[in-house]
């Protein structure tokens, strides 16, 4: 959600077109014409390198044989990436497809931030330098009346074309219109965030000739230094191995002398598997597989070849976490509960609120470096974008190598386990429902830290459980539990989902006497009946009109836009307006006005009355309520309705209409790397592209038979332009 003071600035911000409003700086402007450039994509890799087995190795098609065990275990492939980190400044990003091998900078993506306009422009300057083009300031602006610069456009020196007046100047034209570029924003706490990039070049690159540039060669050596960007990608390094070696026996090793060398193999340092399980393993890999090499898994050996950790993700899966990366769980329930198989699962949240598989697999231990090793494949799958939020168990290992991995993802342990836990630690307590009771009034009453902190100190006086190890471990870890303390906090509404403790993408399928042939042998038809319940939901939110219950627009209007169980959720909120009552303002700053607004807790008990805390902006509509449930669940909380109600605010404004639950989101189920980037001398690439954008036809050509038969004449045209194409 956008703060109060977020919107205020924003309300002032300059549109480049919007001639008066604008004043341009004409000392940032830099007009230049020799330089090339070069492309490159938003991350430093492209799906094809995790996928194309031929490059990498790692998938089912290679397995080394018996005394080859060794050699293959050595054939490893380190995909080093540049370690977005004030501690790591000498990392380098390496990229296995050659499009930016050795280069010190990394390509510029959304969401960078930079302590100056200078560290920016340092940066991007390095980074063509780097790669081989230049750069200038193609326009600047300031705020009205001032001269604090606002955002600027840093474009590639091949950007436009010669004026008329230079039509015809013997000056070699070396413009070639180049829409690559990098937008900057000045935003909140005085730092710079690039809101805009294009990385797609039309030419070549010559890095002697960018090297003679104007913005290189003014590079002294201040700007020279490395600038390192804040940015929501952390890329790591991860050694891909090739194909495990699996053994006939199902021990994790193709070694004949399995017997013997296991009498120095230490046993819990491999994963347990029964006879047979290998192959189970390794014949459902391959099977998925021939059906679409976008499925995608890793295995981890230890130093004598041992199967550690196995890890899998397929495309449908993907291709979801580019629209559901806001929120992660990691459930590791058959872990804790010690399952017949160790499995675990990444789970997120579509826009029906229903949990979705993000990827999983078979950890052999719950170590710090099993967790780095899995949270670094599960990054590398997803082309370095880290979650936003991520939700675990309370683990000292797992949250160390989260703060490892994901050092910039809010970190939050699963509130309903906490609680399950103290609950089974102190069910001795002579009081053990009163003790109940005053810790849920501490966890869910509390608006305000220091009510929080105030109530907590009063249960362990009154209880006199001050010495309790579990309970003060759980108190130095509140800030990752107590939802007082989480205010700013996406969650997606998933504590809908946690009444049991946990949200369990395979519940109901998968139990304790679980075998490992079992949970493969069913795990198509699980994923199939997930989709179809999908598919399901789809349908009946575009297609069906809720039933209204109040005469609110409100709920009108959202009727219209959200899936339906969401809605139903809002619609929750919308009714409960009609429990508010006496607004009062309490503040006033120009626009920005503070109300205290009450609510009845209890209609049966009417002095069960709590304060509710709402600032509003009346020159946005911008509002935010103390409960924050805009923030954890994407919609508007009753208490907030009221406030725009009583201002005569008719519609919800659209900053709090959140996409993620459109019922007319419009997904697409090929993982795409956000960039369109092609070098055109690499026929690698070329493949890459082209499979990428015809998978994308053939799943919008599957909704309809109507669309089915546009695609296929498209391909039919396509194909008769391509065979008669000049070679």
């Amino acid at each position: 959600m956008t703060s109060i003071e977020e919107g205020s600035q924003n309300s002032e911000q300059l549109l480049e077109e919007e001639g008066d409003d604008l004043e341009f700086d004409s000392n940032d402007l830099e007009i230049e014409g020799d330089d090339p450039g070069i492309e490159d994509n938003d991350l430093g890799i492209e799906d094809n390198n995790l996928e194309q087995d031929k490059n990498l190795g790692i998938e089912g098609h290679d397995l080394p044989e018996g005394n080859d065990l060794e050699d293959n275990c050595e054939q490893l492939f380190d995909i080093e990436y540049h370690v977005l980190e004030n501690n790591r400044g000498d990392a380098t990003l390496e990229v296995q497809n050659g499009d930016f091998l050795g280069k010190d900078y990394p390509p510029p993506v959304l969401g960078m931030e930079f302590e100056s306009y200078d560290d920016a422009y340092n940066y991007y300057n390095c980074y063509a330098k780097d790669l081989g083009f230049a750069i200038r300031v193609k326009s600047s602006w300031t705020k009205r009346n001032s001269k604090e610069k606002r955002g600027a456009v840093l474009c590639c020196n091949c950007e436009g074309f010669k004026t008329s007046k230079e039509a015809h100047s013997r000056r070699k034209e070396t413009r070639t219109g180049c829409l690559a570029m990098l937008r900057l924003r000045l935003v909140e706490s005085n730092r710079w965030r690039v809101d805009e990039v294009k990385l797609e070049h039309n030419h070549l690159f010559d890095p002697a000739r960018a090297q003679n540039s104007k913005s290189h060669k003014k590079m002294d050596a201040g700007a020279k230094r490395k600038v390192e960007p804040t940015v929501d990608v952390e890329v790591r390094t991860i050694k891909l191995y090739r194909t495990a070696a699996v053994d006939p026996l199902g021990y994790g090793s193709t070694n004949s002398n399995e017997g013997e060398s296991s009498r120095h193999v230490d046993r819990s340092k491999r994963l347990k598997l029964k006879k047979g399980d290998a192959h189970i393993i390794h014949d459902y890999f391959c099977k998925v597989q021939l059906r679409n090499p976008n499925f995608f898994y890793l295995m981890d050996l230890n130093d004598e070849g041992f199967l550690r950790n196995v890890f899998w993700i397929d495309y449908r899966s993907r291709a979801a976490y580019g629209y559901f990366s806001d929120v992660v769980i990691f459930d590791t329930t058959c872990l804790l509960n010690k399952y017949e198989i160790p499995l675990f699962a990444f789970v997120g949240i579509n826009q029906h609120g229903q949990p979705i598989l993000l990827g999983c697999g078979l950890l052999v231990d719950e170590t710090l470096e099993t967790y780095i090793w899995l949270f670094r494949a599960w990054l590398t799958c997803m082309l370095g974008r880290p979650p936003q939020t991520i939700i675990t168990e309370q683990c000292k290992a797992m949250q160390s190598a989260i703060a490892e991995v994901f050092p910039r993802a809010h970190h939050r342990f699963c509130l309903s386990r906490v609680v399950h836990r103290i609950f089974d630690n102190l069910g001795t307590l002579p009081d053990y429902e009163g003790f109940q009771r005053a810790l849920n009034v501490a966890i869910h009453d509390s608006l305000k830290v220091d009510e929080f902190e105030m109530a907590w100190e009063d249960m362990i006086q009154r209880f006199g459980i001050a010495d309790n190890e579990c309970l003060r471990a759980c108190y130095e870890d509140r800030e990752r539990w107590a939802p007082v303390y989480s205010k700013d906090t996406c969650f997606a509404g998933i504590s809908t989902l946690l009444k049991d403790g946990s949200i369990r993408f395979f519940n109901g399928y998968v139990n304790q006497q679980t075998t490992l042939k079992e949970f493969f042998d069913m795990n198509e038809i699980i994923l199939q009946k997930k989709y179809q319940k999908e598919a399901l939901d789809d349908f009946e939110s575009r297609h069906s009109s809720p039933i209204l219950r109040t005469g609110s627009f409100y709920e009108l209007q959202l009727s219209r836009v959200y899936t339906n169980e969401i809605f139903k959720r809002f619609q929750d909120e919308v009714q409960m307006m009609s429990s508010c009552f006496s607004i009062t303002q309490v503040h006033a700053n120009g626009p920005l006005i503070t109300y205290m607004i009450k609510e009845r807790q209890d209609e049966e008990n009417l002095r069960d009355i709590k304060n509710f805390e709402v600032m509003y902006d009346k020159r946005g509509a911008e509002v935010r309520c103390i409960c924050s449930c805009f923030n954890s669940k994407g919609y508007l909380c009753r208490h907030a309705l009221c406030i725009l109600n009583y201002n005569g605010v008719e519609e919800i404004p659209p900053p709090y209409i959140s996409a993620r639950w459109r019922k007319d989101l419009k997904r697409l189920y090929v993982p795409d790397s956000g960039s369109n980037n092609i070098d055109v001398a690499n026929p690698v690439q070329w493949f890459d592209h082209l499979y990428r954008r015809a998978l994308q036809v053939v799943e919008e050509g599957m909704i309809s038979e109507d669309r089915y038969m546009v695609a296929w004449q498209a391909f039919k045209e396509s194909l008769n332009k391509i065979l008669f194409c000049p070679s």
